[in-house]
């Protein structure tokens, strides 16, 4: 019976599940600039909406712990595509309809980050169920797709805006909205597998009570942070060390940054089936550090280009990684296993950043001694996966 299911339109689908969170993420940030022009929301203001996006995340991973085994994992993922397009379809809309411009922008945004945090909790648990050899060279593909994803919205939105021009953004708003209203289709049809059968899967009380989850807990929150502390800053460090503009900024911060952890994450999917994950994640992270350090310390602005770059091949496979390694240690975990994961990686993404910022700010406005402080995550990352390695 397992053979005669397309569990390939299961996987496109996930593909797909995470462009749309990758689309979440990264397009309302490049209109930050317009929605002051345009409404005269005050730049303060604006920086409420990367916090409310992720820390509805952070609520919706607390949450789906409890609530997606009961409701299902088909209902709550088709959920996430629908609350995706209508949160993007929104923020073309609301600003106009409601009295205030911003309480429309937010009110997407709070949409958009449900769908946005069901989709992390879900996807890899979705692809982890199905009958794939090779799991950890698939869940590393997969997370390739958030890169791929990234980089499309930004070349696409920048060639678009380049075009049409940045009076027509909510047009390509409405474009990005299709993505995930398509893919809701995809979820309704394809084949979806209980990762674990009824009554197998630990309960969250279970799990907590378990000192090594909590190593897993912390593997998966420096995973985020050495991710996400980079990515978030990559622009204001290529403009700010190469003296460059924004536009050049972004392509050659933040957009060469996905791509190298794209390549990272294809790359290790199709050699996996030979490289020990533990053994490779520990490298990884070493180079990571040296990444971090290359950027924070070099006197030569292209080295440290070429460091915040080649961090997105040390990143690449730390979160897919930390999964596959949680699956591993606790196989019967189930759906509150990868909530409390995502929750653990949000948590990360969501301190690491504002760290950098605020180090950043006590040096006097110096973004590499922000970015030093950030390579003790990977650092972290590198003992933990020893402490990891010693016992299994």
């Amino acid at each position: 019976m397992t053979g005669q299911k397309n569990y390939k339109k299961t996987l496109l689908a996930c593909y797909l599940g995470f462009v749309t969170q990758a689309i979440a993420a990264n397009f309302t940030p490049l209109l930050f600039l317009t929605f002051k022009t345009t409404y005269g929301i005050g730049l303060e203001t604006i920086a409420l909406i990367p916090f409310v996006f992720y820390f509805t995340q952070l609520l919706v991973d607390f949450a789906a712990a409890k609530f997606v085994d009961r409701i299902g994992y088909r209902v709550c993922v088709v959920s996430s595509q629908i609350l995706s397009a209508v949160g993007l379809a929104g923020m073309a809309v609301l600003p106009e309809l409601l009295p205030t411009p911003f309480w429309g922008i937010l009110l997407s945004v709070v949409l958009y980050a449900i769908g946005s945090g069901l989709i992390e909790v879900l996807v890899s648990p979705i692809v982890e169920a199905c009958p794939f050899p090779n799991k950890a060279g698939v869940m590393s593909l997969l997370h390739s797709f958030y890169c791929w994803g990234a980089v499309g919205v930004i070349l696409g939105s920048t060639l678009f805006f380049s075009v049409c021009g940045i009076a027509n953004w909510r047009v390509l708003t409405l474009i990005w909205a299709v993505v995930p209203l398509y893919n809701a289709f995809n979820f309704l049809t394809c084949p979806i597998e209980r990762l674990v059968k009824d009554g197998e899967s630990m309960r969250p009380r279970q799990l907590l009570r378990l000192p090594l989850f909590w190593l897993l807990i912390l593997l998966m929150v420096c995973a985020g942070a050495s991710e996400v502390s980079m990515a978030q800053w990559a622009s204001a460090f290529t403009e700010s060390a190469l003296g460059v503009s924004k536009t050049v900024g972004d392509l050659a911060g933040p957009c060469l940054f996905a791509v190298f952890m794209g390549l990272s994450r294809v790359l290790y999917g199709k050699m996996s089936e030979r490289l020990d994950l533990v053994r490779t994640m520990t490298a990884c992270g070493a180079l990571c550090v040296i990444c971090y350090l290359t950027a924070a310390l070099s006197a030569f602005p292209i080295l440290g280009l070429a460091g915040c770059a080649l961090c997105g091949v040390a990143v690449g496979i730390m979160w897919p990684g930390s999964i596959s390694i949680s699956s591993r240690i606790c196989p019967k975990g189930g759906t509150a296993m990868f909530a409390f994961l995502a929750l653990a990686g949000d948590l990360g993404a969501t301190v690491s950043p504002a760290l950098v910022g605020g180090i950043s700010d006590l040096a006097g406005g110096n973004l590499k001694t922000g970015l030093l402080s950030a390579a003790a995550f990977p650092l972290i990352l590198v003992f933990v996966l020893l402490t990891l390695r010693r016992r299994f």
